[in-house]
């Protein structure tokens, strides 16, 4: 089910979606609904990489495990170089 909601642009901005629409051959308002849908959709992609981050910190809080960035650097290289790498191991911080 879909919703009506109205939208007041400023003319320039008016503009530059029926534009931006024109040249992607479609309509203003199936332009603005998709843009709307990346920006709620990267919204939430961004909620979810701060909490992953936040949770990660805790682990680090409470374990004290870390990698060391070059050695997990030089493990993902190798294996898409093809090569056999050693998993990088886990240090007390």
């Amino acid at each position: 089910m879909t919703v009506t909601t109205t939208l007041k642009l400023p003319e320039e901005l008016k503009d530059r979606v029926v534009s931006a629409a024109t040249a992607a051959g479609k309509t203003p308002h199936a332009w603005m609904v998709e843009a709307i849908e990346a920006q709620a959709a990267l919204a939430q992609r961004r909620k979810a990489f701060v909490a992953s981050a936040l949770k990660a910190e805790q682990e680090v809080a409470q374990y004290g495990l870390v990698y060391d960035a070059d050695e997990v650097f030089s493990y993902i290289l190798a294996k898409a170089e093809g090569k056999r790498a050693a998993k990088p191991k886990p240090r007390k911080r």
